[in-house]
This record gives structure tokens, sequence and C-alpha cells, in this order.
């Protein structure tokens, strides 16, 4: 038993390994000609080769790649030209402002060089100062390339580091690559014409993975190598059971249900490190309950495990609040809402009747669980104020559903057919 432990941990860890592993996870890509890493690479490894100046935008959604592929062509090339490349790094969120953008250009162009920097620098010099550096790079035949992540962010104001950047590469002496990231399909769009007009207009664009392609991922990551340090007998037989889960049809609707929220690479990566945290250690094999287990923890609603255990006239507060909304009251607040509680108890004659102070205390535990809110800042009395919901029909319906003790009667209220 302890043997199957420790194989099962081993496995395990070889997993999260892998999947955190943003190299391995993209390999895959280095063998088709058709990838945008294929693409991204040619690119700019013909620019370095060539000593020539280029420029690429790389758009998509959050989480499809796009960084990832910049890292993989990035530490493929150093790989090929040790001594060729600097690379320069900037983030729209951090350096969208030019003067600030131009000193952290300067510093790391300084660290890279080994050559002292200067806090003190004015804009202008630190302009002055990268127009040198590549100036000086290109006659000695070295690449600068400039990774700038959030590219559309350089794209507000007056984006004078873009065409000062721009306008420093249109020299025969200097050699650079400028590689924007960006999540906005017409970040391109947005830059000013004399800008437009020394970009190189190439683009890459990320798409969302279809779920063919997202099942292959998840064979590439979870499928055990037969050459590694585990038991080969263990490896067959992880392998075995992994392949009759994706030919599984619940499989199928796993990957349905998981692609409709979100198809990016990112989310099926944190999908998979929690199935292979759900793995049964003592079989050291995963199993479809471990794909539902992920998939419910991935799904789970925290306004909803709010609502498990909410009391008996929490609930009826709740559902009032709801009717008040549906019969299209434009605004209520405690008072009306215990005008509608006390509508209710006299039409079904229900035994749950509880005094006005009870009300306004499991009122203000709503409040305090953010499941109610005050519509409005201004300084009233609590019971006047305008109150609001911040659950939907469909969130209030299933919490009436799982919660054990309610009432049957809050079914039937929630019933527009029902209402009086």
């Amino acid at each position: 038993m302890a043997a199957a432990a420790s194989v099962a941990s081993q496995a395990q860890a070889l997993l999260r390994g892998r999947i955190c592993d943003q190299g391995f996870v993209h390999s895959a890509l280095r063998s088709s000609p058709d990838t945008n890493y294929s693409k991204l690479k040619y690119l700019v490894g013909s620019s370095v080769s060539e000593a020539c100046n280029n420029s690429v935008l790389l758009l998509g959604p959050r989480g499809c790649g796009k960084a990832a592929v910049v890292e993989m062509v990035l530490d493929d090339l150093k790989k090929e030209h040790p001594d060729a490349i600097s690379v320069i790094r900037l983030n729209g969120m951090l350096h969208s402002d030019d003067n600030c953008a131009m000193k952290e250009i300067a510093r790391q162009l300084c660290l890279e060089h080994q050559l002292s920097f200067s806090k003190m620098a004015s804009s202008d010099d630190n302009t002055e100062f990268m127009i040198d550096m590549l100036r000086e790079c290109g006659l000695a035949h070295k690449t600068i390339i400039f990774v700038l992540e959030e590219f559309d962010l350089f794209a507000q104001g007056k984006q004078r580091l873009l065409y000062s950047l721009l306008d420093a590469m249109q020299s025969l002496t200097s050699q650079a690559i400028v590689i924007g990231v960006s999540c906005r399909l017409d970040a391109d769009q947005l830059l000013e014409k004399r800008v437009r007009s020394r970009f190189s207009h190439r683009k890459l664009i990320f798409l969302p993975s279809s779920v063919d392609s997202l099942q292959r991922l998840m064979e590439h990551l979870l499928m055990l190598p037969k050459d590694s340090h585990l038991p080969t007998k263990y490896v067959m037989e992880y392998n075995a059971r992994v392949t009759s889960i994706f030919s599984d049809k619940k499989f199928k609707g796993i990957l349905n249900s998981l692609t409709d929220s979100d198809a990016t690479t990112s989310h099926i990566l944190r999908f998979l490190f929690r199935v292979v945290s759900y793995m049964d250690m003592d079989s050291g094999l995963l199993s479809m309950q471990s794909f539902m287990n992920a998939l419910s923890s991935m799904q789970r609603q925290p306004k909803m495990d709010s609502l498990q255990d909410l009391s008996i006239l929490e609930l009826y507060i709740l559902v009032c609040m709801h009717r008040l909304e549906d019969k299209e009251h434009s605004s209520y607040n405690f008072t009306t809402i215990m005008k509608e509680y006390k509508s209710v108890q006299d039409a079904y004659r229900t035994s749950d009747n509880y005094s006005h102070n009870i009300c306004f205390r499991a009122f203000e535990h709503l409040l305090d669980r953010e499941l109610i809110s005050f519509a409005d800042k201004k300084g009233k009395a609590l019971e006047y104020r305008p109150v609001k919901l911040l659950i939907s029909s469909q969130e209030l319906a299933q919490s009436l559903k799982l919660n054990t003790i309610c009432p049957a009667v809050l079914q039937k209220l929630l019933d527009r057919e029902r209402y009086m």
C-alpha cells in the first residue's frame, strides 16, 4: 500500500510539473509550421539573421497563450543566437507614461550592457540614449527586441514612446524588433497616423482553441511517458484509464460545460491541475469522478454557498424582495418588504411569523452577507433606505431547492402564476 501511494505521489508530482511548465504545455506547437509560434519564430529569426528592423502585433483574448509563445520564441532564439539578442520588456500597466517608459528602457539597456544608469537623466536624455544604443547595437550586429505587453495602453495619449521607437528603427544602422501583445483585436487602429506609417502592420491573431484541440492538449499533458522513472505496468494501466475516460460520452459533456464559460488555455490548465489533485491516491489513477469534481470546483459560486445556510426568515425576506421586483416596484425598503411579508403570512396562514425586531436582524444579516445592498448612499434611517437584490431569480430558485429546511410555500411564491 505504501509503495502504491509513493508511485501515485510521484505520478501526481510529474503531472503537476508538466501542467505548470508553459514550455511543455506549448511544446506541441514546435512541430507544426502553421502555428503562431512557427510564424513568430520565422519572422523574428529572419529579422535577427538578416539584420533588419521589424514589428509585429500578437492579438487575442487573455489566456490564449500569447505571452507563452513569445517566451518560447525568445528562449529558442537565445540558444541559436546567444550573443546577438537583447530583450527589453515593458508593460502598459506599468509604463504607459512616456517618461516612465523611456527611463525603464534606459535602465534595462544599461543593465544588459553593463553600463551605469542615471536616475536623474531627463526623458530627452533617455530617448537620445536609446537611439544611440540602437545604432551601436546595429553596428555590432546585435538585435534589441522590445516586448510591449498591453500594447493598447501604449497607444493612448500622444504615443511619444511608440513614435520615438519606431522612428529610430527607420535608420539603416539600427537593428531592432518590436513585439506588441494585446487583448484588443483593434489595437493597431488606435495608432496615430505618424506611428501607423512606421509600423509594419504584421499581425498574428490568437483564437481560443476548438474542443478537439483542447482534448489533444489534455492528452498531451495527462498521458504519462513510457520512458519515465515510474513502473512500466503502472504507466500502461494509467494511460489505458485516461484513454478510456477521453472516449466516454460523459467526458465530452464535461469538456463542453468547461469550454462554454471559458475556452482559453489558462482556464484549461487550471482545470487539469484540479483534476490531478483529485487523483485516487490508493490506486494512483484518474477517474471520471476526478474530472467531475474538478468541474464542480471550477463552477462554484460564492453566493450560492452563502445561500445554503440561510434561516427560513432570511429566505422569506429574499423571496419577498424578488416578488416586489417582479411586481415592478421601482424602489422599496425594509418597511415595504415587511408589508409584503405580512401579506404572505395573511394569505397562506403559515406558522413562520416573526416579530419586527427579529425580521430586522435577519435583514441586517443579509446586508452583511452582501446578498442584498442599499440602492443609494443617503443618510436615512435603515428601515427607509431603498434596497436591492444582489442575486438572480435563478440563483434564488436553485438555493430554495437545495435548502433542506425550506418551506414548500416559498417555492410557490416564486411561481409568477401564483402571485396574488
